[in-house]
């Protein structure tokens, strides 16, 4: 239990580095979310928005990064 608690509070240093560094860069990263590929349809009282090339870039880059630290630290 002792080490579950210290990857758990190690994880939320993490998030918490993480969302300050998106918070302060938030003005250099307008390009996320408008990507080509991702779908934007709006309409007078109707707007649908699908994210899918900035969700398939995401889900590649966190599947390095885990590949990585998983190659790294085991």
């Amino acid at each position: 239990m002792e080490n579950l608690g210290k990857m758990l509070v190690s994880l939320g240093a993490l998030l918490i580095i993480v969302g300050l560094g998106l918070w302060l860069m938030a003005d250099k990263l307008n390009w996320v979310g408008r990507l080509p590929g991702d779908i934007r349809i709006a309409r007078p009282g109707f707007q649908f928005y699908v994210p899918l090339m900035t969700s398939l870039l995401l889900s590649i880059g966190l599947t390095l990064a885990l590949w990585l630290f998983n190659r790294f630290f085991r």
